[in-house]
């Protein structure tokens, strides 16, 4: 099962660190987190930046998640 990591702000609308997913792709695991934690929203997460296995995503959606994958979700950082 792929590992979800909670940092800041997430980790205090889900009570969680870390979490299991049984999703295969990015899509799906955001139904299953919102799902799962109701404090969370699709909104919420979709506004977020996604890193996979170390890789910073631009478009996740139909980005496929390995077993032994780790998902971090990360805020957009303005710059100028």
């Amino acid at each position: 099962m792929a590992t979800v990591i909670f940092s800041g702000e997430l980790e205090k609308l889900t009570g969680d660190i870390r979490t299991e997913i049984s999703s295969t792709v990015y899509r799906d695991m955001v139904t299953e987190l919102v799902a799962r934690y109701p404090a969370l929203s699709r909104q919420l997460l979709e506004e977020m930046a996604v890193a996979i296995d170390g890789v910073i995503i631009v478009d996740p959606l139909l980005e496929e998640l390995l077993e032994d994958s780790e998902v971090h979700f990360l805020h957009f950082v303005a710059g100028g």
